[in-house]
């Protein structure tokens, strides 16, 4: 499919009471938005295929859609720090950032170095694609240990009290799924949730409480990565304690 075909295939969807519904509903707010919903968009996506090309042209086009495609037709391992530089200062809601961040951001090679980067930003989805990679990045790292899962504790304390919704959301988001790569992780993430309580900001309260309702379930659904070292018998016979 021609870009001028992608693009009249947009138009062809387009729904202005989406554009509003969007914004009502789930705080979406976007420039140049023709009012088509995420799913439809991973339907085109999909018949279409990955194409680097179409993708960057597809983003220059301006149109909040084709931008959305964009980030699903991207190859992840050919994106580069200018790219995501580029990228990430036009994020205008959640839905694009996430949908950056998920499905190519965390992907990359450059995923830890924008992790630990972005988290200093000051625009709130510059900093929110910090944690929202993060998030992504707990499912999508199958085989690295511990500690290197660890380190991201110091930056969700740092920034836990942040008030901003779509930050502290993605703080939370973070938080909750690093304690359910396994086990020992799940221990030390309520035991920081537990520290990020004692924060007096109603942010890091609420982030802190979120979490613990999470993670301290009985029937919390948890991986074992990396899983070589997950599947042995020990660590079965510890859980059960």
């Amino acid at each position: 499919m021609t870009y001028n075909k992608i693009i009249e295939c947009l138009y062809d969807l387009r729904d202005a009471d989406k554009v509003i519904f969007k914004e009502k509903k789930f705080g979406i707010i976007s420039n140049n938005s023709l009012g088509i919903y995420h799913k439809d968009l991973k339907i085109i996506a999909k018949d279409i295929g990955q194409n680097n090309e179409l993708a960057l042209q597809l983003f220059d086009s301006g149109i909040y859609e084709a931008r959305l495609l964009c980030s699903k037709m991207f190859k992840p391992k050919d994106v580069t720090e200018p790219l995501m530089e580029k990228w990430v200062k036009t994020f205008e809601n959640w839905e694009i950032c996430d949908s950056f961040c998920m499905g190519l951001f965390s992907k990359s090679e450059f995923a830890i170095a924008k992790i630990l980067e972005w988290s200093e930003r000051e625009s709130q989805f510059e900093k929110r694609a910090s944690f929202a990679i993060l998030a992504s990045y707990c499912m999508a790292d199958k085989t690295s240990e511990n500690e290197l899962f660890e380190q991201f504790f110091l930056i969700i304390k740092r920034e836990a009290n942040d008030e901003r919704q779509y930050v502290k959301k993605a703080i939370n988001w973070a938080l909750r799924n690093i304690g359910k790569r396994n086990i020992d992780l799940n221990r030390k993430a309520i035991d920081v949730a537990r520290e990020i309580l004692k924060f007096e900001s109603k942010s890091a309260k609420w982030i802190a409480k979120n979490a613990l309702a999470e993670l301290q379930k009985e029937n919390i659904r948890m991986s074992d990565y990396p899983r070589d070292h997950y599947r042995k018998p020990i660590i079965n016979s510890v859980y059960k304690m």
